[in-house]
């Protein structure tokens, strides 16, 4: 684990209440809010936005203009891509049936759960209380409305699965024997009821 104590940008703006973990950086004009906490080794890049009390774990990068609104919670090794954003109401209005301008405590946030090494990319959005499964990947542009499975390789409005992938992230190749492949690494497979998991490797 990393002794460096994190990098913060002068333009930056984080919150004292925030928890910034050790060799995590913070970029020109981010933004962490109240009691957010972020793992080690994180990068936020220019511009990302994470919102009060939201937490990152290890190794978690957003990039520039990524938007994380509260209660998120992002698991270790997780991606945000450029602009991408993670949403909070699921029925947004400025104000409420008597015109009074809503604020904190009016509605009920709902934060979208991304697991375990999965990925989210450029400018997609996912609609709020959705979870991201451990290492699937959401495409840029997609728009995510419902749950997403482990491993699933997700694209278009709204999101559909079009394919698996593996940890590396590349796209899974069918194997002979029914199962699924990774290019990359040789990491093998399984499919079962509409779900992905890695194959027992036995001893």
């Amino acid at each position: 684990m990393t002794t460096e104590e994190p990098v913060i940008a002068p333009s930056a703006d984080v919150d004292p209440s925030a928890v910034i973990g050790r060799g995590t950086r913070v970029w020109h004009l981010a933004q962490v809010r109240e009691k957010a906490r972020t793992g080690v080794s994180c990068v936020l890049g220019r511009g990302a936005y994470v919102g009060p009390g939201v937490v990152l774990g290890d190794n978690v990068k957003l990039q520039n203009y990524a938007l994380v609104y509260e209660p998120a919670v992002l698991e270790d090794g997780v991606f945000i891509g450029p602009a991408a954003v993670l949403t909070n109401d699921l029925y947004p209005r400025s104000a409420d049936t008597t015109g009074r301008l809503k604020r904190d405590g009016d509605w009920e946030a709902l934060g979208v759960e991304v697991r375990e090494g999965a990925a989210v990319g450029a400018r997609a959005v996912i609609v709020a209380g959705r979870t991201i499964g451990r290492y699937a990947l959401v495409a840029a542009g997609a728009v995510v409305t419902r749950d997403v499975p482990d491993f699933a390789l997700v694209a278009g409005n709204p999101a559909r699965r079009i394919g698996w992938v593996g940890r590396a992230g590349r796209p899974l190749a069918e194997s002979p024997d029914g199962g699924w492949i990774c290019p990359e690494t040789g990491e093998r497979y399984v499919e079962d009821a509409g779900s992905l998991a890695p194959a027992e490797t036995g001893g």
